[in-house]
């Protein structure tokens, strides 16, 4: 799910739906994983937290679980039913996106090794590094 979908040019999310959702799939296709076995569908935010899981079920096919570490929607989905897969967390601070984020805002190219390869390619070729850096005001 592509969350804040509605949101892009923004130092919280550069990109928009349709930039994040050719990201997914160019890693998803590079790691070999069936992209028949995926869906990926933005959803747009609600200012209801309460209502999330039903929104979020108004925008996508049937599911019985979902996996989430953000405690809020964790509690949000559990409340409404849902089981809840709260994976373990995995080397967070170096594949971080708030971080990744500053990396390439401050021009550290090593937000490179933080990324799949497809994902550095498509975020080069679409400048959305520069992207980044205009939005956060700091101009080449």
């Amino acid at each position: 799910m592509i969350g804040s979908s509605q949101e892009s040019h923004t130092i919280m999310n550069p990109f928009s739906a349709g930039e994040r959702i050719e990201m997914i799939r160019k890693a998803l296709i590079e790691f070999h994983i069936p992209l028949e076995r995926v869906y990926t569908i933005p959803v747009p935010d609600i200012l209801m937290n309460s209502v999330w899981p039903y929104h979020v079920r108004s925008y996508t096919p049937r599911f019985e679980a979902v996996v989430a570490r953000n405690p809020l929607v964790v509690r949000l989905f559990r409340e409404a039913g849902y089981e809840v897969l709260v994976p373990p967390a995995f080397n967070r601070y170096v594949f971080n996106s708030t971080n990744i984020r500053s990396l390439m805002i401050s021009g550290d190219e090593s937000w490179k090794e933080r990324v799949p390869k497809s994902v550095y390619e498509f975020i080069k070729e679409i400048k959305g590094d520069e992207r980044l850096k205009t939005i956060a005001g700091v101009d080449k």
